[in-house]
């Protein structure tokens, strides 16, 4: 079954609370040896007694030095995972790094680059690729439902961003990007497990709602809070992205999720309305009607699904994806995916969007490649 794994924790949020221990907790071959925290020691004491941890730390650093881990999961803000993964892989611990994994390409590419050199085990935690209803489309596209791709529509609404308070997801110094990182890296990734490498990026960003202040007061600059992104793939194929943090969808957990995908066979269609709605449609291109294409069983494998919520608990807390994936692959010695060269991908295709968007013309991933990212 595999040695146990050491694991270290670096990032106390409420989403390292809500998404990542109770995933590793229950696993059968996860020792959690530490957490690191930031600037609030005692949040990070809570933290550690709250899960059981022997270690709390007030620093990265203090906790390399002190346990010998295996695997550390970076689960903080976007300015702090070049660095901080970057010290595990300088030590030969293997890393999984929350998304998008660097602030530039630049920084993306240097981490791939270690990370190869000293044979660790990587992943960028991009969690739609996980969900039943993208692993069905994705199953359906090997099994050349959708013949040769023509183009696809990729849409994601939410509408955290309209209070217009501020949040450091959109200050460009703390995040490197606003919506088009946060949503967008999903959506980039999830469109290339789609259709393959991207050549090309058209891009335009909206800055609609004013932001608040900072609460120490300092000048930032505001990121984007909607983002269009025209993708050009390597097979010839288009498509689009639109990203939204302004959208008023109903329900509790105020996001939509639709997927277009067309092409020589016909049309794939996915739509969550992260209530009780996630469906799979499909029609040939011999046929006129479309008609609903029911997720196997296989893929939901026991997970709930009673609301869109439920399904997402399971599928991260109980089965074999992503965290959990991460911590088998380590103690077997294997690669995980998906892993940094693939996180490095996804950050050309943002800084290609951020290049277009602001210099107001198509921009080609091997500028970016060429810049040194």
């Amino acid at each position: 079954m595999g040695e146990r794994v050491r694991i270290g924790i670096a990032g106390t949020s409420w989403w390292a609370d809500a998404m990542y221990l109770p995933a590793i907790a229950t696993h059968p071959l996860a020792d959690i040896r530490g957490v690191a925290g930031g600037t609030r020691p005692e949040h990070t004491r809570e933290f550690a007694a709250r899960w059981g941890i022997p270690g709390a730390y007030d620093s990265v650093e203090a906790l390399l030095d002190a346990e010998p881990l295996d695997a550390l999961l970076v689960l903080t803000p976007n300015k702090a995972h070049h660095a901080t993964a970057m010290a595990a892989i300088e030590r030969g611990i293997h890393v999984l790094c929350e998304k998008p994994l660097g602030m530039t390409a630049r920084e993306a590419r240097e981490l791939a680059e270690a990370a190869e050199a000293a044979g660790v085990t990587t992943m960028v935690p991009f969690t739609y690729r996980f969900m039943p209803a993208n692993r069905y489309l994705r199953e359906l596209l090997d099994e050349g439902y959708l013949g040769q791709p023509y183009h696809l529509n990729m849409r994601y609404y939410t509408g955290f961003g309209r209070s217009g308070e501020y949040a450091w997801r959109f200050d460009v110094g703390e995040a490197g990007s606003g919506i088009s990182g946060d949503l967008g890296s999903h959506w980039a990734h999830l469109a290339r497990w789609f259709f393959g490498d991207i050549d090309a990026v058209t891009a335009v960003f909206s800055r609609l709602v004013p932001r608040g202040p900072r609460p120490d007061g300092a000048r930032f600059e505001a990121a984007e809070d909607t983002a269009l992104m025209l993708l050009e793939f390597a097979n010839g194929a288009t498509g689009s992205l639109h990203l939204s943090s302004l959208a008023h969808e109903p329900g509790p957990f105020g996001q939509r999720h639709e997927i277009d995908l067309h092409g020589s066979g016909g049309t794939l269609r996915a739509m969550s309305d992260w209530r009780t709605i996630q469906r799979v449609e499909g029609c040939r291109a011999d046929e006129t009607e479309p008609r609903g294409l029911p997720i196997p069983d296989r893929i939901w494998a026991g997970a709930r699904r009673d609301t869109v919520h439920n399904t997402y608990r399971d599928v991260f807390r109980t089965q074999e994806h992503m965290t959990r994936g991460f911590v088998s692959a380590v103690a077997a010695g294997e690669r995980a995916s998906p892993d940094f060269a693939d996180g490095l991908a996804v950050q050309r295709v943002l800084e290609a969007a951020a290049r277009s968007a602001r210099e107001g013309r198509r921009v080609r991933i091997e500028e970016i490649v060429a810049d040194g990212g």
